[in-house]
C-alpha cells in the first residue's frame, strides 16, 4: 500500500505541473484505478479494487474490461514465517511435520482473498500440507497471535514481518519469490523446496475504459520514468519491493497469466471475500 502510494505522489507531482494524471493504489495484485487530471478536479480521483477478483463473490464483472492497462509499478515478496515453538528450521522441515500432524496447524492470513492467504492455500495445494485457515483483519493482529504461538504459519508481505523477524519474535523459512529477495539475500526461496512454488504481491496502475491512447502512453512513460528513478528504487527496496517498468502491453500479459494462475487456486481452496 504504502509503495503504491509513493508511486502516486510522484504522479501526483507530474498532474499538479500539467502531467496526464495521478491515482491512488489497490491489492496477489493491485491495480491503482486513475483518472485523468483536469482544471476543474479538486484532486485527482481513484477507485481501489479487491486484492483478488477471483475470490470475491460479490463481483459481477471483469476487472480487466472495465480498466485500460497503464503499467505495473512493482512486485514485493512474501515471507512465510512460522511461530518460534514450532520444531521447524526449514520448509522441507515444515512440511514434513504438516504431514505427521495433520490440521494441527493453523495458517493465519491478513484476510479472505488477500495475497497472504492465497500464497498460503496455493503452498498446500502443492505440498498436500493439511492447515487450517484464520483470517484477521491486517497482518498486525496475525503476526501477535504468531508471536504468541496461538496460530502456527503465516506468509507475510515482508515489510511488516521484518522487524519480528530480525528481533527474535518469529521464525523465516523462506521468501515466496522465484528468485533471492535483494533485501532478505539470507533467506532461500520456498520454491528450492517445492518446486514450481511463486507468489509475489504485484501492483499496477489502470485507467477508465476508453481513455485515449495517446494519454495512456504518456502516462506509462511517466510512471516508467519515476520508476527509474534512484531515490524510488531504493525506497521501494526498503519496502521490500523491486521496481518493473514496462508497457502496457506487459501488464496486460501479467494480468492473464496471474488471473489463470489464482482462480485455480481459488477453486481448489474455496477462498472467497463477501
Amino acid at each position: 500500500m504504502i509503495a503504491a502510494a509513493i508511486t502516486a505522489m510522484s504522479l501526483l507531482a507530474a498532474c499538479s505541473t500539467g502531467g496526464p494524471g495521478s491515482g491512488e493504489k489497490r491489492p496477489p495484485g493491485a491495480a491503482v484505478v486513475v483518472t485523468p487530471c483536469r482544471s476543474d478536479d479538486a484532486a485527482p480521483r481513484a477507485a481501489p479494487t479487491p486484492a483478488s477478483p477471483a475470490a470475491a463473490a460479490n463481483m459481477s464483472f471483469r476487472q480487466r474490461r472495465k480498466l485500460e492497462l497503464e503499467a505495473r509499478t512493482e512486485q514485493r515478496a512474501i515471507v512465510m514465517v512460522v511461530t518460534n515453538s514450532l520444531p521447524v528450521k526449514n520448509v522441507a522441515e515444515f512440511v514434513e511435520y504438516c504431514k505427521a500432524n495433520p490440521g494441527k496447524v493453523n495458517m493465519a492470513s491478513s484476510g479472505n482473498g488477500t495475497s497472504t492467504h492465497l500464497s498460503g492455500e496455493l503452498f498446500k495445494a502443492m505440498t498436500g500440507c493439511n492447515m487450517l485457515h484464520v483470517p484477521y483483519k491486517g497482518a498486525g493482529p496475525a503476526l501477535i497471535d504468531l508471536t504468541a504461538g496461538q496460530v502456527q504459519v503465516f506468509f507475510d508481505n515482508l515489510p511488516s514481518s521484518v522487524v519480528h523477524i530480525k528481533g527474535g519474535r518469529i521464525r523465516a523459512l523462506g521468501v515466496t519469490s522465484e528468485g533471492i529477495e535483494p533485501s532478505a539475500p539470507e533467506l532461500p526461496t520456498v520454491g528450492a523446496t517445492v518446486k514450481g512454488y511463486e507468489a509475489t504481491a504485484w501492483f499496477g496502475i489502470g485507467m477508465p475504459k476508453n481513455t485515449p491512447t495517446d494519454v495512456i502512453a504518456k502516462m506509462n512513460a511517466e510512471v516508467n520514468k519515476a520508476l527509474a528513478d534512484p531515490v524510488m528504487q531504493k525506497r521501494l527496496a526498503e519496502l521490500g519491493g523491486v521496481s518493473i517498468a514496462g508497457t502496457p502491453a506487459d501488464f496486460g500479459k501479467v494480468i492473464v497469466a496471474e488471473t489463470e494462475k489464482w482462480a485455480k487456486v481459488v477453486q481448489i481452496s474455496g477462498a472467497k471475500v463477501e
